[in-house]
């Protein structure tokens, strides 16, 4: 490709972020609101946060543990938030991958983590990841609450989900930028709730 070929190519992609991002405002922020409205609840109430995800969805999951237990910025500092991400501990996934499948390295977790009063947040790009339903099925076993993001199916997951945000989009690399900026606005709205 010449420079004018990448130039527009960029420019193309960069449009239909735009304009996923704009149907996300059009189409999810009533799930968005009632999400962060039932996560600060619970959080109010001492209980934390699992996170939960594949690939990019597992560095998702990393990236709003980090923004809730660190900070959003050092310009509003206030108390950490308890989130974990259960896609961090090498050593455990692969032993828990090996020891009890693939399936069940989420699960597992939660089995051990989660109880009552806590959620688990839980994010599939098509909502079908199987080590993500099953981590699902455990939390509402446990008396977890759940929150989903997938994209615009949903897959099995959303039907799930006590709060199910799904973008309106099938491009994975769309739905994935539109979850970032999902859980970076949970992120703000959980703090802005807790710590005003």
């Amino acid at each position: 490709m010449d420079r004018d070929e990448l130039r527009r190519t960029a420019g193309e992609y960069l449009d239909e972020t735009g304009r996923t991002l704009a149907r996300v405002r059009d189409a999810c922020l009533d799930d968005v609101a009632e999400a962060a409205r039932v996560l600060a609840g619970l959080l109010r109430a001492g209980g934390k946060l699992l996170i939960c995800g594949n690939g990019g969805s597992a560095a998702d999951a990393q990236h709003l543990a980090t923004e809730l237990v660190a900070t959003l910025t050092l310009d509003r500092l206030r108390p950490s938030i308890p989130a974990i991400a259960l896609t961090t501990d090498t050593s455990l996934l692969t032993a828990l991958a090996n020891d009890f499948g693939v399936e069940r390295m989420f699960a597992r977790q939660v089995e051990s983590l989660g109880v009552p009063g806590d959620a688990l947040i839980a994010i599939s790009t098509s909502g079908n990841s199987a080590n993500v339903l099953v981590a699902v099925e455990e939390a509402r076993a446990r008396g977890l609450a759940t929150v989903a993001l997938t994209g615009a199916s949903g897959g099995k997951l959303a039907p799930m989900a006590d709060v199910a945000i799904r973008v309106p989009s099938e491009a994975t690399a769309h739905i994935q930028e539109s979850h970032l900026a999902i859980e970076q606005l949970l992120a703000l709205l959980i703090e802005r709730q807790l710590h005003p």
